[in-house]
């Protein structure tokens, strides 16, 4: 977005030369630097002494520093001078998972963006978006445990999903997920509620002692019991909540009655 050779714009072409060479992690004015494995002074002196520079080939020389908080004190006072008034052609990205940890007086220097997660619907897309392009096999209900299991990010997703595609022999199957995630098979959870809505005690404990006989995680079984209320209780309210799509939009609807 920086340095495209068609001006600084959102939307860089992905074409030219600057653009190309940024992808394939070559371009001479973009310099990475791991604070989490180079804490030391020297370094960041190294690096601030390069920043004096004009850049070689770009419109501007970009510094990105990641998990920026693992940089001791005195790497920060050596950055301070220069972030406070930092060459024209110089732009620094300062990356970090834990911004209460970086000083009050470098934060105050800097334009602060913070990255949401990313929604599971999005997640889930995204997976569903590869194995089409891979021609791979899979039910929709796995995708959306996988998305969820991610806990908001495509980079953690990937690796489950290729977990996913070795477990269940070349395919993402519901059953094979959820086996592999560990996750509550929600069959029970609607078996007990059920149990619940007829006042049946000796059903609900029967589904329990067959979750047990699984060994199933109850603290997870909890929490999506509490999932499942809350949902039912969204639906009572307006129907309209559980899309059409989803599997269990039946089941859901008949308790919520």
């Amino acid at each position: 977005a920086l340095n495209c050779e068609l001006g600084v714009s959102a939307t860089p072409c992905g074409k030219c030369a600057a653009c190309t060479q940024i992808d394939a992690g070559r371009f001479v004015d973009l310099l990475e630097l791991d604070a989490a494995s180079n804490t030391q002074v020297d370094a960041m002196r190294e690096l601030l002494e390069g920043a004096l520079y004009a850049p070689s080939a770009g419109r501007f020389k970009v510094y990105i520093i990641d998990e920026v908080h693992m940089l001791s004190r005195s790497a920060f006072n050596a950055m301070l001078k220069t972030l406070e008034e930092p060459p024209g052609h110089v732009k620094f990205i300062l990356a970090t998972t834990d911004p209460q940890k970086v000083p009050v007086t470098v934060l105050s220097r800097c334009l602060q963006f913070n990255l949401k997660q990313i929604p599971p619907s999005q997640i889930r897309a995204q997976l569903e978006h590869i194995l089409g392009s891979e021609s791979v096999g899979f039910e929709a209900p796995a995708l959306a445990l996988l998305a969820r299991a991610a806990e908001g990010s495509l980079r953690d997703a990937l690796p489950l999903l290729d977990q996913a595609i070795a477990h269940g022999g070349g395919k993402v199957e519901e059953v094979a997920v959820r086996e592999m995630l560990g996750v509550v098979d929600r069959r029970y959870l609607f078996e007990i509620l059920k149990a619940l809505a007829r006042g049946d005690g000796r059903a609900m404990f029967n589904e329990a002692e067959n979750m047990a006989a699984r060994s199933l995680a109850f603290d997870d079984a909890l929490q999506e019991l509490a999932t499942l209320i809350h949902r039912i209780a969204l639906i009572q309210t307006m129907p309209e909540a559980v899309p059409e799509d989803d599997p269990q939009r039946e089941l859901l609807l008949e308790l919520s009655g």
